[in-house]
């Protein structure tokens, strides 16, 4: 089938030469959305549960969860390569002396070539960024931005705690040190639409990010937004798969070709979704958006140029 979109895993096999895998990572990180350095209580949608493995307890050493992660890993692929993702909450958030110890330990680890950090983009200094910088020289780096939306009153909306000029900001500054920088976005956040979210493709593109995450908004138990649903419902579109492959066709069709796509969807554990999912695995996911853009010949980028 020909390849419709910019995909990260040939990407990132073309880039290092060989196959890698990610390790995700809990490094104790906190956030200032949290702490009350810029709000309380975190993102309205965010419970970290939703994405972390069992071995990531922070409890446990980054030399110990990427051990087990690596156990996991080496049993089906012995000679594969890896990455440490820092991922849960902030992941530059802190004493810079501290964070830069977490990420020589990780770098320390056999079969570790590189790093991936996510992280906010109103938190990452310019002593921080220095650092990367010289790191980006000698192991491989991805920083991973939470845009999550390019409206602010969405952003207000759902307590992000920066508007959208912070990503700017610390997108362009980030890029403009060499260093490889992504992005993730929900679509379908409350406050959005169709065209809102065509727009935001539009706006994503003109920043120099390398990587794009796109997930679909997924309401979790517990957080402040599914009791927002509870008690009004009519504020939400949640997509339905069919619905979220169209949409996400339409997004990937205005969005500059150049950027690389990692993932169209998010899964999380059916026991902590507070509306159930679709019950559909990301790989078949991914096979109906291909399927989808053969039928519709779309491409990535193939109404870029005409906006």
């Amino acid at each position: 089938m020909e390849q419709r979109y910019n995909e990260f895993g040939s990407w990132l096999k073309n880039r290092l030469g060989f196959k890698v895998q990610k390790i995700s990572l809990n490094a104790g990180f906190t956030c200032p959305n949290r702490d009350g350095t810029v709000g309380v209580g975190g993102c309205t949608y965010c419970n970290n549960q939703t994405f972390n493995p069992a071995y990531c307890q922070t409890e446990k050493t980054v030399t110990q969860q990427l051990e087990e992660g690596k156990q996991f890993f080496a049993r089906k692929y012995p000679d594969m390569k890896y990455l440490a993702y820092f991922q849960a909450y902030t992941n530059t958030y802190g004493d810079v002396s501290h964070v830069i110890r977490l990420y020589e330990e990780a770098l320390r680890v056999k079969d570790v070539v590189g790093i991936v950090i996510g992280t906010r983009p109103d938190c990452m200094p310019d002593e921080l960024l220095d650092y990367l910088e010289e790191l980006n020289k000698r192991a491989f780096l991805i920083v991973e931005y939470g845009i999550e939306s390019t409206d602010d009153e969405v952003l207000r909306r759902i307590n992000r705690g920066h508007d959208y000029a912070a990503t700017v900001d610390a997108v362009r500054r980030t890029a403009s040190r060499g260093i490889i920088t992504g992005g993730h976005v929900i679509l379908g956040l409350p406050g959005d639409n169709r065209e809102s979210i065509i727009r935001e493709a539009t706006l994503l593109s003109e920043l120099p990010l390398t990587t794009l995450k796109l997930h679909q908004l997924q309401l979790i138990k517990g957080t402040r937004m599914a009791e927002e649903y509870a008690e009004r419902p009519s504020d939400f579109h949640l997509y339905t798969a069919d619905e979220y492959i169209d949409l996400v066709i339409d997004f990937v069709e205005n969005l500059c070709p150049d950027i690389v796509l990692e993932r169209f969807v998010s899964q999380s554990p059916a026991s902590l979704l507070a509306i159930p999912g679709w019950g559909l695995k990301n790989y078949e996911f991914v096979e109906k958006v291909r399927k989808r853009m053969e039928e519709r010949d779309a491409r990535q980028g193939k109404r870029y140029c005409l906006i």
